[in-house]
């Protein structure tokens, strides 16, 4: 079992390393470009980085984030550059705008709800002011004391 999971692990780490056409010479390029690569989206994939993508469109944006670091991008300008060419979904967090307002938010507006229907079912489980008929409660007297509770 365990050379099986050798075998996969080392096939998934060799399929996800860039090839060797995807490697710039420059290591602190390499580096930045890697991390570009985790802040991109993939538009074909959705939940996947570029970095992790195998897409063609993935390869061609990572050929681009290269070509934009070769020309002296800094790191906003090529993500400012990619955010104009393919608009806020390509970025992994994307900016707090109006527009994506209720995205940040809805952790919390379900962390708040899901407290306040917490609370509502604890309180409907506790009501200590309601009582029973007098039929019932006359049922509940004789089994009470058909098992000596009384």
């Amino acid at each position: 079992m365990k050379p099986l999971l050798i075998a996969i692990s080392s096939f998934l780490l060799v399929a996800a390393a860039p090839g060797p056409d995807e490697i710039m010479d420059d290591p602190a390029l390499e580096q930045r470009a890697m991390s570009l690569y985790d802040q991109l989206r993939c538009v074909v994939c959705q939940s996947q980085s570029i970095g992790s993508s195998d897409a063609p469109l993935a390869v061609d944006m990572r050929l681009v984030v290269r070509e934009r670091l070769l020309a002296g991008d800094d790191d906003r300008a090529v993500l400012g550059y990619m955010q104009e060419r393919y608009g806020d979904y390509v970025l992994m967090r994307p900016p707090l705008q109006a527009n994506t307002l209720l995205l940040w938010g809805m952790p919390f507006i379900f962390v708040i709800g899901g407290v306040l229907l917490a609370f509502r079912y604890v309180r409907a489980q506790d009501k200590p002011g309601e009582t029973l008929s007098k039929t019932d409660q006359a049922k509940a007297d004789a089994l009470m004391k058909e098992e000596g509770l009384e």
